[in-house]
């Protein structure tokens, strides 16, 4: 029997070292040598499912979506046979890490954590398309791990991304590929080096998936979260590039670190990047660690994942999109492709072989992170707007964090709209969210009123607190608030034959029904003031449609009762035109809604990732069409086509010149309206004939500022002061004026910058800043000083149209749900006066 088992032994390492043999090289696949030329996505899909083919044993390839542009979205498993056969057991074990009962008095597990010393690494690839050098590095990293590594994946699971991003990687190879000078060109000035308006690092809708891991508003993201909390690794690499002349970075990060933030991990990422520093040493590479990479914002491929109680960290190479193939930098090196993916690759199994010496100790470590009984909050209430709460729900659904009703009609805490201690009376459709659960770590950070820093100087935003966020009311509590599940939500009922049908006017699902009913060619009212029909009172902006309107729809009541249930918009019968206070319906006070057609700029001068916000807000969110002019077309442009244009964050200096601004007013005075978002004001302010003027910086210290004292090495610090990083204030808010029809009097708006406006002389104040204090996040005290009295949303009349100023961007990554009827309402209700086509 010994020598029986002795032999199958012998074959079975014979036949893995035979299978291993048979593996193409990616330069033997692609047909030239990897590095010297970028593959197309399709190529390196291609090769990871011929390796999976040649060792199916050893690797599995599955799919897990597509793309906007149907690219396909791949995961490849690699570990050894045995793992390879039990993946399903070693992921079900895994999980129970994370989902198993505990201690409700201690936090700790009842009883043993499941048994497995497996490391599962999840290793993702090319998130910024143009930052192009770590897909081609995929390749040869599982190509060596198979090959060179194969005792590495004996107590390891290994999954690879090769991919986050083909869209965006596709957009620059193709680009690349088409433009590049054979050889390649050193040469920075080269038109190889400087890609076209809007570069390949964004997604389709020009979207930066790196920073949307929380908020999941790309099909990109919403699919890989599906996997990765089907998974939850132990730890998650994400590859980037930086600037042609910054040396390789790894682990461990920079302050600040986010205060959930573990021992452990702080400490074993110091431990890996010890061992990339062995490997790059015996090579003689450049690398730097503990610099400018924080983890604080946790929408990144780093911190989500250090959240969610894995081992997260970003690796920057040098190159970008400028590098290409070879480019010279400034120390007069010539870095390449080659060199690029060669350091990727590194620290690639570098990471792998440190999971694998750790495996037992990162499966105990990941169960601890999970307890979450030191919770300062326990529980976090939140009220009001229901189709607000329900967006909200979407969102904790994604990352499986669990939510109830509470018991009780009235919780106190820490009042989110005050500041401080207070308490809040709750309804039935109130949610509590518990930070006792397996999520609870995330819980904190994204309910968190105020994100701790301990350093100011940071990466991104410092403040992001969901209730904010969602327009809701909230209280934080220290002691677990009583709750139960959630109550099933009522079916609509089927409308009767009426004279109208009223519908509130306070969430983006109304927006939505709006843009449906337009579309449909209904004709729809808006009331600017409030009105009593049926004994109940319609606030400002309620929608109003009649059945005297839309004679010419066929069937209007079925046509209505159906776009009705398909929105799960509640209407209210309306019997007569005669209002029990005024005013009626025939009044001038309510408006038809114009069927706006809604223009947009992009190209150079825009920001892609602005432009790319309002264009997936359109497609995908309000589902109503939408034009987009480039900007090198605008001289050319006939305006009198559209209604509204709109100018995303930028610099129109070049757009705008003496000539295009005439017009642009020309075409305002006669009816038209511009809405233009944060940078687009420049073009304006301070400029003849407009009443938009920029509030200067108060000459706080003369002393230093004058004699410019402050030492070289204190500088970037010193900055701090003039900065606003992301920090959310309490706006004032005139609810009166149709921009702000379905808020109330106070708006916290998310502040990304210091840039202020004086408020408007001549126009309307609509959302301003008033006895400015921080609410969340970080604002350095000089930029504090000028911001009392200054304008967040405003509109100046010019003729018949207007120009909209949004100084705060109410879109900012699609993730401000609270802003983004204030951008719908500038569409179709201010100045309703303006011509319809």
């Amino acid at each position: 029997m010994q020598k029986l088992v002795l032999v199958l032994l012998v074959l079975f390492g014979s036949f893995s070292l035979t299978s291993a043999q048979n593996i193409k090289s990616p330069s033997d696949f692609l047909g030239y040598e990897i590095g010297t030329q970028f593959s197309r996505h399709h190529q390196v899909i291609d090769y990871f499912k011929s390796v999976a083919n040649t060792v199916p044993n050893q690797v599995k390839l599955e799919t897990y979506g597509k793309t906007n542009e149907r690219r396909g979205l791949y995961l490849a498993f690699v570990s050894s046979e045995a793992n390879i056969e039990n993946l399903e057991t070693i992921r079900e074990n895994n999980l129970k890490n994370v989902y198993a009962e505990r201690s409700q008095s201690t936090g700790l597990l009842d009883g043993e954590p499941s048994s497995t010393d497996i490391a599962i690494v999840w290793l993702s690839y090319n998130v910024h398309g143009n930052e192009a050098s770590s897909t081609e590095a995929s390749m040869l990293t599982l190509y060596k791990l198979l090959t060179e590594q194969q005792d590495l994946l004996k107590n390891t699971v290994v999954i690879i991304d090769p991919s986050v991003n083909p869209d965006g990687r596709d957009r620059y190879v193709n680009w690349y590929n088409e433009t590049k000078s054979t050889a390649y060109d050193i040469d920075r000035q080269a038109s190889e080096h400087n890609e076209p308006w809007p570069g390949g690092r964004p997604n389709h809708y020009l979207f930066d998936l790196n920073r949307d891991w929380v908020w999941a508003t790309q099909v990109e993201t919403q699919q890989r979260l599906a996997v990765y909390n089907k998974w939850m690794p132990h730890v998650h690499v994400d590859f980037h590039e930086q600037g042609i002349n910054e040396p390789y970075y790894f682990a461990p990060a920079a302050e600040p670190f986010h205060e959930i933030i573990t021992d452990w991990q702080r400490d074993f990422q110091t431990q890996i990047g010890k061992n990339h520093a062995k490997y790059f040493d015996a090579e003689g590479w450049l690398f730097f660690t503990r610099e400018r990479f924080d983890l604080l914002y946790p929408s990144y491929g780093d911190t989500y994942p250090t959240f969610m109680g894995a081992m997260g960290m970003t690796y920057e190479q040098g190159g970008h999109g400028m590098a290409g193939l070879g480019i010279l930098n400034d120390e007069g090196h010539v870095l390449t492709l080659v060199e690029r993916l060669t350091h990727h690759t590194t620290t690639g199994i570098s990471t792998v072989e440190m999971a694998s010496k750790n495996a037992q100790k990162l499966n105990s470590e990941f169960g601890k992170f999970f307890n979450n009984s030191n919770s300062n909050y326990k529980s976090y209430v939140v009220n009001g707007n229901e189709d607000k709460l329900n967006r909200l729900k979407v969102l904790l659904n994604t990352h499986n964090i669990r939510f109830e009703n509470p018991t009780s009609t009235k919780v106190s805490g820490f009042d989110y709209a005050t500041g401080q201690q207070g308490s809040l009376s709750v309804d039935g459709s109130a949610m509590v969210v518990h930070s006792d659960q397996p999520k609870g770590k995330m819980v904190k950070v994204l309910f968190e009123p105020n994100t701790m820093l301990s350093d100011s100087l940071t990466y991104d935003i410092t403040a992001w607190s969901l209730p904010y966020a969602y327009g809701l009311d909230a209280i934080a509590s220290t002691s677990k608030v009583s709750s139960n599940k959630l109550a099933k939500r009522k079916s609509l009922q089927t409308l009767n034959d009426a004279y109208g049908y009223v519908s509130k006017w306070n969430s983006m699902e109304d927006a939505k029904f709006l843009a449906e009913l337009l579309k449909e060619d209904f004709k729809v009212r808006f009331t600017e003031k409030p009105f009593t029909s049926k004994d109940k009172k319609f606030e400002r902006g309620s929608l109003i449609i009649t059945k005297g309107d839309n004679k010419h729809i066929e069937k209007m009541l079925s046509k209505l009762n159906a776009i009705a249930q398909d929105h799960a918009q509640p209407l209210t019968e309306i019997y007569s035109g005669f209002s029990q206070n005024t005013p009626d319906i025939g009044s001038p006070d309510i408006k038809l809604v114009n069927k706006q057609k809604v223009a947009i700029l992009s190209g150079n001068g825009t920001s892609s990732l602005s432009y790319g916000e309002i264009w997936h807000f359109f497609e995908q969110q309000l589902h109503y069409p939408l034009t987009s002019i480039n900007t090198d077309d605008f001289s050319n442009t006939n305006l009198d086509k559209y209604n509204v244009l709109i100018l995303p964050n930028g610099y129109y200096g070049d757009v705008l010149n003496d000539d295009n601004m005439t017009k642009l007013k020309t075409w305002v005075s006669a009816g038209g309206k511009v809405i233009a978002i944060d940078g687009a004001l420049r073009s304006f302010a301070g400029k003849e004939g407009f009443n938009l003027n920029f509030k200067p910086s108060e000459d706080v210290d003369n002393v230093e500022k004058n004699k410019n004292l402050t030492a070289y090495a204190d500088r970037e610090r010193e900055s701090s002061n003039d900065l606003i990083t992301g920090a959310i204030f309490n706006a004032k808010v005139d609810h009166t004026h149709p921009m702000a029809f379905g808020y109330d009097d106070n708006y916290f708006t998310l502040k990304l910058g210091s840039s202020a406006y004086r408020l408007l002389d001549n126009g309307y104040n609509v959302a301003y800043l008033k006895d400015t204090e921080v609410y969340s996040g970080f604002a350095g005290k000089k930029a504090l000083q000028k911001l009392d009295d200054t304008l967040i949303f405003g509109e100046e009349r010019m003729g018949n149209g207007s120009f909209i100023y949004m100084v705060d961007n109410p879109l900012f990554r699609s993730f401000w749900e609270n802003g983004k009827l204030f951008l719908v309402n500038a569409i179709f209700f201010v100045n309703n006066n303006a011509y319809e086509l």
